[in-house]
């Protein structure tokens, strides 16, 4: 199986992560190191305004493989995906956040599910009966709404689109990314809509998810506002105008 893996590019989206990065970075080239497979790490500052690029760049000295890459001004997580994705050179491609709510040692699960089934997609789940879960009250309720939502919406087969640890096969990401709209909060629904639109197989692997901003964490009118107003450009792109069957 290994074999079937020449080389892995993970991206690491940062927005004021100055007190993460570091480790960030650290602890996901030791955990890749003991999988064993070649790898680079890419991460992109979203337009901090702390020392979320200085950190980033003075660990990166560290490594060979470990590139960062920065906008200026913040774009949203999607925007600086679809630009680190740009500088990957693996077939096989991570989508972890910087904050260390989900350990990068927690990849090596969503490879073998990767390898044993033949998937092409293979994303995080809160509600995998596998998962360990830490998480505030009333982020579950959030996250509970919008999978009804969802569900409602897409009859996707999944259960949990928002969690920020992804696996991809690059053909995927060739495909989708460039039709991919959304900048900010529901850039994962757009991606993994179209994925499913396209006929690629997803997969849900279990995470330990320990979350790091119990203080200040309360999602905000604008967050939920914007999110929402997203999801429903994505379902009148999809449904309606026939968007992603038209643009090449």
């Amino acid at each position: 199986m290994r074999n079937n893996i020449s080389k892995i590019s993970v991206l690491i989206p940062a927005y004021n992560e100055e007190a993460h990065i570091a480790l960030c970075i650290e602890e996901t080239v030791n955990a890749f190191l003991e999988f064993g497979y070649q790898f680079e790490i890419i991460v992109i500052d979203d337009g901090s305004v702390d020392d979320t690029y200085k950190k980033a760049i003075e660990k990166s000295g560290y490594y060979k493989n470990v590139f960062v890459k920065r906008n200026i001004v913040n774009f949203g997580k999607g925007r600086a995906l679809k630009k680190g994705f740009r500088y990957t050179t693996g077939d096989y491609i991570v989508f972890l956040d910087a904050d260390l709510d989900l350990h990068p040692s927690q990849v090596k699960i969503f490879i073998d599910y990767m390898l044993q089934n033949n998937n092409d997609v293979i994303i995080g789940s809160k509600r995998h009966p596998e998962s360990e879960i830490e998480y505030p009250p009333h982020r579950m309720i959030v996250s509970l709404v919008y999978f009804i939502l969802v569900k409602l919406l897409f009859g996707l087969s999944i259960h949990d689109t928002q969690t920020g640890l992804k696996f991809f096969k690059r053909e995927v990401l060739k495909k989708v990314f460039p039709k991919v709209l959304v900048k900010k909060f529901a850039y994962d629904l757009e991606l993994l809509v179209l994925a499913n639109h396209y006929g690629y197989k997803i997969a849900e692997a279990p995470v330990k998810l320990g979350f790091q901003r119990m203080l200040g964490s309360r999602i905000g009118f604008n967050a939920i506002w914007s999110t929402w107003w997203d999801t429903m450009a994505v379902f009148y792109r999809l449904y309606i105008l026939r968007y992603y069957d038209k643009v090449q």
